[in-house]
């Protein structure tokens, strides 16, 4: 059983950890929004990468490859180098679940340097969120982690167009702070679920995956989703979002879906 819903998860030890009701999904309330896990990986990761002596990399590339539905329950998370290097470095974490892996994430980490005289070409930024309109989001989606949220639109939701800010109160975990980066991977996966096409009670639409291209590291609480979702003929689907803190863009994401009828 969840346990009581203060954080979206609980540390049981160095590598397991308990989700509680805050993260149940808008597929099945019983089943975690891969959301919430995706900004605990990120936050494992950096863990590793802070018991180390300062090697002055950044993050700009995370993909997620979700291997299963992930149950109320407790899990591990283990992260690993695959590629170690002094100027990039590949690290992998993977989620375990009842004995199986459910969730793989590879995080690319590079090396930082001053580019501030050629930078430029990031989209224009989005209005403020104080400007921005609350949005009952759970008017669409069930689940305790839609719930905790805060969302704002900039203009109306239409069917697979939806430009949202979103926040939320509870933290990751307890009396364990967590970096902006961290925080703001926690929410890009929503933005299958602001920007939806079809209904839900009708359709499903279901993402496999997440890649997150970052062009500079996010700040601040909110996370802006500039999102738009494409179904094909034939059962695919891709939903892309513009990713913005309240400075401006701060890069990209991309989420395959698999589109069906539901029966």
């Amino acid at each position: 059983m969840p346990i009581p819903p203060d954080s979206y998860f609980v540390r049981a030890d160095e590598r397991r950890f308990l989700p509680t009701e805050r993260t149940g999904g808008g597929w099945d309330p019983g089943e975690q929004h891969i959301s919430p896990m995706n900004g605990l990986v990120v936050h494992e990761v950096e863990r590793l990468v802070a018991a180390r002596p300062d090697d002055g990399l950044q993050v700009g590339r995370i993909s997620v490859d979700i291997l299963g539905v992930l149950p109320l329950q407790e899990f591990e998370i283990a992260v690993e180098v695959l590629r170690p290097g002094r100027t990039i470095e590949l690290l992998e974490a993977t989620v375990t679940s009842g004995g199986r892996a459910a969730v793989r994430t590879r995080v690319w980490r590079m090396a930082t340097g001053d580019t501030a005289a050629v930078a430029g070409g990031a989209p224009v930024p989005l209005p403020r969120p104080e400007d921005a309109a609350p949005w009952a989001m759970t008017d669409l989606w069930p689940g305790g982690f839609i719930a905790s949220l805060d969302v704002r639109t900039t203009a109306p939701p239409v069917p697979g167009r939806t430009t949202a800010w979103i926040r939320s109160d509870v933290p990751l975990l307890p009396d364990e702070p967590v970096s902006d980066l961290a925080r703001f991977v926690g929410f890009v996966d929503t933005m299958n679920g602001i920007a939806v096409r079809e209904s839900p009670e009708a359709w499903m639409f279901p993402n496999l995956d997440l890649t997150i291209h970052l062009s500079r590291g996010p700040q601040g609480p909110w996370a802006g989703l500039d999102t738009a979702v494409v179904f094909g003929e034939g059962g695919l689907g891709v939903t892309s979002a513009v990713l913005h803190d309240e400075r401006g863009a701060v890069g990209y994401a991309a989420q395959t879906l698999t589109v069906r009828p539901r029966t």
